[in-house]
This record gives C-alpha cells, sequence and structure tokens, in this order.
C-alpha cells in the first residue's frame, strides 16, 4: 500500500513537470500598450515629436496628472528631450517642479527638488501609472492608467500657437 502512494506521488510529480509555468498578470504598461487606439479622429504621433507639440504634450500631461489647469503650468525651458515645468501647489502654494517626456504615446515624468532624492525619479515604473496621449487639433487628452487598470481621461486645450516660442 505505502508503495503504490510513494508511486502515484512520483507519477503526479513527474506529470507536473511537463507543464507550463503560469504566466504572470500583464502590468499596466503592457495592458495600455496593447489596448488599439480605435478613433481615427485623434492620432498618436509616432516617433519624436515636434519642440511645439513636445510642449503641449508635456503641458496636458502635467496638469491632468497633478490635477491642474494647462495654463497654470509653467515651462521654464527644454533640456534634450526633457521639458522642464512649474507650477504653484493648490494646497500651500509652494512651487513643485518637474521634467516631463513625451513621445510615442506616453508621457512621462519625474518631480524636482524633493526632501528625498529618492523621491526624485522618472514615474514609468512598474507599479506607477501609466500616462498615454493622443493630439486632435488644439486638444491633447491625456488617459492615465493606473496599476489596477481603471483608468481617467482628460480632453485639454493647450493651442500650438500658445507654444510657438
Amino acid at each position: 500500500m505505502r508503495a503504490a502512494v510513494i508511486i502515484a506521488g512520483g507519477v503526479l510529480a513527474l506529470a507536473a513537470c511537463g507543464q507550463p509555468a503560469q504566466k504572470a498578470e500583464p502590468t499596466a504598461t503592457e495592458q495600455v500598450s496593447a489596448t488599439p487606439v480605435v478613433s481615427d479622429a485623434a492620432t498618436t504621433p509616432v516617433g519624436p515629436l515636434s519642440a511645439v507639440d513636445l510642449r503641449r504634450v508635456c503641458r496636458a500631461g502635467l496638469a491632468a496628472i497633478h490635477g491642474q489647469e494647462p495654463a497654470a503650468i509653467e515651462l521654464t525651458g527644454i533640456e534634450g528631450d526633457a521639458v522642464n515645468a512649474q507650477w504653484r501647489a493648490p494646497v500651500d502654494g509652494g512651487l513643485m517642479k518637474a521634467q516631463c517626456r513625451a513621445g510615442d504615446g506616453l508621457v512621462t515624468w519625474k518631480p524636482l527638488e524633493l526632501p528625498d532624492p529618492a523621491d526624485i525619479r522618472w514615474m514609468n515604473r512598474a507599479g506607477d501609472p501609466v500616462n498615454t496621449f493622443t493630439i486632435k487639433g488644439d486638444v491633447v487628452t491625456i488617459t492615465q492608467t493606473l496599476p489596477d487598470g481603471t483608468a481617467e481621461t482628460a480632453d485639454l486645450t493647450v493651442p500650438a500657437t500658445q507654444e510657438a516660442a
């Protein structure tokens, strides 16, 4: 009897060896990037953005991410492919600063001048919200997808003429 239990256990163990490993659930970034854009009215530029569109998308992206109006986001310069920005914090009026990058439909940002240097990093790690954009005329649509899959979309008007400089 004991030998039969051992043999049965061995057969089960060997049978499990051929089973494929369970696949991990996709991250929020993988889910968002796998979702096709179905609207042909709005476009998602592919590749590097023009300087004007980079400023427009970053102004809209930072406004949507931080609950601001686009006019409240002051762009203070461009360093390579990153836009520098600042705005007044709604709670205490302090000056918030960040950098933003945009391209291939994604907006990434990092806070600047925080007390803990470890918190100054690009917000593009697993567990960070994923921010995507599309452009239709003067409207930049920002969709923020949280790690749990919930999403919030904001349509923000940022005219190209406002960013031409």
